[in-house]
């Protein structure tokens, strides 16, 4: 089982803050890697950072905002200075905004160009740009692991759900193409792939789920209704998938989505 192990390897996680990128930080320390939490808000990264410390794994707080090309840089240096290594990055941010999705009053036709574009931007160039600042470090040392996070939106798009399902379909087709490219033009020690979660309560989308006595809300029972497992995920579930693309035991694996979803990919309904 030493084909899963991580140890003296550095990994960065962007989205780091959040539940899902949380769950899979933990999953990688747990497995032996020095993870950096990279996040927007300094207080909270380094409060994840202390909380895995404090069960004795490796953890460095590495604030920075995945859309700023000079904050990732600087991210990069401090970690390097610390590590000198950086192996895995995990693209863990992202997520939907409101003003990009078609319910209740909003239609089509009503769709403010501004909010298609910034939930593209942090969504798709939000995973482009930490590929290209820490990757730049992978393909130096001729071997890395990228991780992408899709969602079950890329394959089969959700009524109301229009800014966010294209740019996590962009972001199956960059996994694609940048694994292509990297060992093609770097060596086949670099490797890219995605995890397509399917669906997890978080922060954002916990209200559309669930109602505030924990009951499922009519959109929380469609998804459950065409979910074969008929239950959402924890996000625990996704750190086999992550541990197993990040570490050797996938060595012979790119270009890849991965679905993590209770059968909800496979299911058409009847």
């Amino acid at each position: 089982m030493n084909l899963f192990s991580l140890e003296g390897k550095t990994a960065v996680v962007t989205g780091g803050t959040g539940v899902l990128g949380g769950a899979i930080a933990r999953g990688l320390a747990q497995a032996g890697a020095t993870v950096a939490i990279l996040g927007r808000r300094e207080a909270k990264a380094q409060e994840v950072a202390e909380a895995l410390q404090k069960e004795g794994l490796r953890a460095i707080a590495t604030p920075a905002d995945v859309l700023d090309r000079g904050a990732l840089e600087a991210a990069r240096a401090a970690l390097l200075a610390q590590t000198g290594q950086i192996d895995i990055l995990f693209n863990v941010a992202g997520g939907n905004m409101p003003d990009a999705t078609v319910f209740g009053d909003l239609s089509f036709f009503d769709l403010e160009q501004e909010a298609l574009t910034n939930v593209m931007k942090l969504n798709m160039n939000g995973t482009v740009l930490p590929s290209q600042v820490f990757g730049e470090t992978m393909v130096k040392a001729g071997t890395g692991s990228i991780v992408n996070i899709s969602s079950m939106a890329a394959q089969k798009p959700l009524t109301r759900v229009i800014g966010y399902a294209a740019a996590k379909a962009a972001i199956d087709n960059f996994t694609k193409w940048l694994a292509v490219d990297l060992a093609q033009k770097h060596g086949a020690g670099l490797r890219v792939n995605a995890i397509a979660p399917g669906f997890f309560v978080g922060e954002q989308n916990r209200s559309f789920l669930l109602n505030d006595d924990n009951t499922l809300t009519p959109r929380g029972q469609q998804i459950i209704d065409h979910t074969p497992m008929a239950r959402f995920g924890e996000s625990e579930e996704l750190i086999g998938t992550s541990v197993w693309l990040a570490s050797d035991a996938s060595k012979f694996v790119t270009g890849i989505v991965v679905p993590v979803d209770g059968g909800y990919s496979a299911f058409g309904g009847i």
